[in-house]
């Protein structure tokens, strides 16, 4: 379900990003339009994406989701609408692959949780996946690639 899971050092990265909290319930409904509305902001703003987006969870996701929606960028942006500029910041992340569907998303993070908690590592409280390759790439789940950062919190 997941690759062997490393230790790295990440490089602060710009985004655009949408702010949403929603129930968990409303997660598959809201992710493709709040993708569309980041995309169509940066091309008003005349601006290209730089890579792969990704969303980041400001708390493990509960009842409630409560995450940005967030498209790499080469600079910071003006704010346009409700997307506004974002930094990644540069950080100390327990890092691993998760290969499958986005349903199976919270076992993967389990199994990465699990490691972590094996290796006496401590996760902060936010999380971040990097959508490698998804349904934009290949109709076969089998074939999608989400990379899960754990923030590290130096003991």
């Amino acid at each position: 379900m997941i690759e062997t899971p490393q230790i790295v050092s990440t490089e602060a990265r710009h985004y655009a990003g949408l702010h949403l909290t929603v129930p968990r319930e409303e997660i598959r409904k809201v992710m493709g339009p709040g993708l569309q509305q980041v995309y169509a902001a940066l091309a008003a703003l005349g601006v290209a994406s730089a890579g792969p987006w990704f969303t980041h969870h400001f708390k493990r996701p509960d009842e409630f989701f409560d995450f940005e929606i967030c498209v790499p960028v080469e600079e910071p942006i003006a704010s346009s609408g409700e997307v506004e500029p974002g930094l990644w910041p540069a950080m100390r992340v327990a890092q691993t692959v998760y290969r499958g569907g986005y349903e199976g998303l919270g076992a993967g993070w389990g199994e990465f949780e699990a490691w972590i908690a094996a290796n006496g590592l401590r996760g902060a409280v936010d999380l971040w996946e990097q959508y490698l390759s998804g349904p934009e790439t290949s109709r076969d789940p089998n074939r999608w690639r989400t990379e899960l950062n754990r923030p590290l919190i130096e003991s």
